[in-house]
């Protein structure tokens, strides 16, 4: 049987709609990247615009119903796919940095050194697996199955490091309160802010591959994959959100508080210069010799 592209014809509105979004948010992300110099945001920034590329694919493809081809399928299938590894890989880097700007190693569970190699590599394994499926799945009718089931793998492994991932952050965030550490109201106010962005980013991209994976597992001719609503509820929206979330609340704050960059971007996008806690230190030694 002739792989069948889609069981329904996608909407051009939606994708249009959603690739601006996406575009935009793009557009943001690459600006706050240039001008803070944050380049473990890199990842993210990618993120973002393969989700805008996967978005115009469908487009693309509700301009060529009923006589789909392979081009705009594979490139939004893929794309839209792969996308969330991208942005999972920035913020496992910025837990790392949130806790060395705190100088909290001590209330992680995994030493400091290892935490973002950990989460980054099951990153990088599910992104292998999930793009050598989304391949394998369209390459010809026998190979479809095989696919599902290598995409299916990927997106597990996805939701084991980020549920992990989870846990790591939120006993990290009890270590903090049961063990009272000291830390300057300034950065307590960069900590928490940061920290809520980072827990709600996860848990909507952790949502986002539970759907996915309930959605490969019910077959492709499932009524999942015969309904265009789910894909732009459980994943477009979601992964805007998060995508947005970060231009809004973006990790070049916490950058500046370890002083490796002059400025960050607060909620209007207006820079301001941070001072970092050695020399908030300095500046009280200053005050008390006076």
């Amino acid at each position: 049987m002739e792989f069948t592209f889609y069981y329904y014809t996608p909407s051009a509105a939606a994708g249009g709609i959603f690739a601006g979004l996406f575009g935009v948010c793009t557009i943001l992300h690459l600006y706050q990247l240039l001008r803070t110099r944050t380049w473990f945001m890199i990842p993210f920034m990618i993120g973002a615009a393969l989700e805008t590329v996967g978005y115009i694919g469908r487009v693309l493809s509700s301009v060529e119903a009923p006589d789909f081809t392979k081009g705009p399928y594979v490139m939004q299938s893929a794309l839209i796919l792969i996308a969330p590894a991208f942005l999972a890989a920035s913020i496992y880097m910025t837990l790392g940095r949130i806790i060395a700007m705190l100088d909290a190693e001590r209330c992680s569970i995994i030493p400091l050194r290892f935490l973002t190699k950990l989460f980054v590599a099951g990153d990088v394994l599910s992104f292998l697996m999930q793009a050598s499926g989304a391949g394998i799945m369209v390459k010809d009718n026998t190979s479809a199955d095989t696919g599902e089931k290598i995409i299916i793998g990927g997106l597990f492994v996805q939701i084991i490091f980020f549920a992990f991932f989870v846990v790591t952050a939120l006993i990290f965030e009890i270590r903090m309160a049961r063990q009272r550490v000291l830390v300057s109201s300034s950065l307590r106010s960069i900590w928490r802010r940061h920290m809520v962005a980072l827990c709600f980013t996860s848990v909507l991209i952790l949502i986002r591959s539970v759907i996915r994976v309930v959605e490969y597992l019910m077959g492709y001719d499932s009524y999942m994959m015969k309904q265009e609503v789910f894909i732009y509820v459980f994943d477009a929206l979601l992964m805007f959100i998060v995508v947005f979330a970060l231009n809004w609340s973006h990790p070049s704050e916490v950058n500046c508080a370890l002083g490796r960059a002059e400025k960050y971007f607060t909620r209007v996008v207006a820079v301001h210069k941070f001072a970092t806690p050695a020399m908030e230190m300095e500046e009280g030694r200053g005050s008390s010799r006076k």
